[in-house]
Parts: structure tokens; C-alpha cells; sequence
């Protein structure tokens, strides 16, 4: 919820779509809408009880509709949201969508707004090439309690920050970073400095 939501999706590192394994999908979607219509209240900023505002402008909720409509034309279903908030042109509703599949823009796009596709998967090998089938490659989450899953599955996803059993992963130690198309080099952390720093290398001869 923190991870897609904050900010009303508007992070760079805000989860982008959700794959869930098909044992667990109709529970997980279940549970999923029900925190969203509970726990999400779009509203002024200056009210205490709102947790969602506005989007950054008209063109940011055009692109929301967009993935939606695109979605929905493919055969997605809209389990809670989907459209714009009746406080203004700039709110959207907080949005679930499942039946999502690959072809849809929201599977490969960054959306950067208040929705969430939901894309279901059997096997392991099968959610790493999913998650890696994009041209861009920030930040990745997933959930496990086996240690050598773990590992094995960090090590392959194709992201710069892998936020294990954890959706929040930014802190100054950490170096915050992607791959592909998410750029080059990090900030924070030790690495941080180094695209300030000259590399110099001296050879001595004659000794």
C-alpha cells in the first residue's frame, strides 16, 4: 500500500504493477481492495483524515485514464476506482485493475499515478521474466521467506534497489540507482560521491 500509493503513485520508486502468484491472486486482490476502500481517503491536503491528493496536473490523470481504457479494452476489470474523483479535474481514484496481461500498457509503461495492476503468474522463472520485460529498471519488490529464493531472485531482477519483504528501501546510506533506461551512476552512500570524484591512475617505472 505505502509502496504504490504514497504520494498518490507519484514516486519514482512507487511499486508499478503487482504480480502475485495464482495460488493466492483472488485472495491477495480481495484483501487488496478492501485496504484501498478502507485505509485510502482522497481529499485536501490540509485535512487531517486524507492520505491521497491530487495528481501533478491534467496531463499525469490523462495517462492514468489512458492505461486504464488501454486495460480495459484488453480485457482488464476494474475491482475498485477507475476513474477520475469527483473533486476535480486533477484527482483520480485510487485504482485496481486484475486480469491484466503483457500486452497491456500498464505491464510495461510507468503509469505514475494511483493504479494498480494486478498480473497473475504460476512459477518463479515466469514472474522474474515479467518483471524484467521493461526498458527501465529502478526499483523492485518481492516477497519471501526462503533464503535461497532470495538471493536467487535479487540477484535476477534487472533493477538497481531490490526491496526484500519491504516496500519503503530509500535511506542516505543506501545507493539509490537503476539500470536500463533509469540512468547511470548513484546517489547516496560512499558511491554517491564517486561522480564527483576523478579516477587517476599512476604507473612507476624505474624503480
Amino acid at each position: 500500500m505505502a509502496s504504490k500509493f504514497r504520494n498518490s503513485g507519484q514516486t519514482c520508486v512507487c511499486s508499478n504493477r503487482f504480480l502475485v502468484q495464482r495460488g493466492i491472486h483472488d485472495s491477495f486482490v480481495k484483501k487488496f481492495a478492501e485496504a484501498i476502500k478502507t485505509n485510502l481517503h482522497v481529499g485536501n491536503g490540509f485535512e487531517e483524515r486524507t492520505t491521497q491528493g491530487p495528481l501533478i496536473n491534467e496531463k499525469a490523470v490523462e495517462k492514468v485514464e489512458k492505461h486504464v481504457s488501454d486495460a480495459l479494452s484488453k480485457g482488464a476489470t476494474v475491482v475498485t476506482g477507475g476513474k477520475r474523483h469527483q473533486l476535480g479535474k486533477n484527482f483520480f481514484e485510487p485504482t485496481l485493475l486484475s486480469n491484466i496481461t503483457q500486452d497491456m500498457l500498464c505491464s510495461h509503461e510507468e503509469t505514475f499515478g494511483p493504479l494498480a495492476p494486478v498480473i497473475k503468474f504460476d512459477t518463479e522463472e515466469e514472474a522474474v521474466a515479467i518483471a524484467n520485460a521493461t526498458d527501465v529498471g529502478l526499483a523492485g519488490y518481492f516477497y519471501s521467506q526462503d533464503p535461497a529464493q532470495i538471493w536467487r531472485v535479487a540477484e535476477q531482477l534487472e533493477v538497481g534497489m531490490v526491496g526484500v519483504n519491504e516496500g519503503l528501501i530509500s535511506s542516505v546510506e543506501c545507493p539509490f540507482g537503476g539500470m536500463k533506461q533509469s540512468g547511470l551512476g548513484r546517489e547516496g552512500s560512499k558511491y554517491g560521491i564517486d561522480e564527483y570524484l576523478e579516477l587517476k591512475y599512476v604507473c612507476f617505472g624505474g624503480l
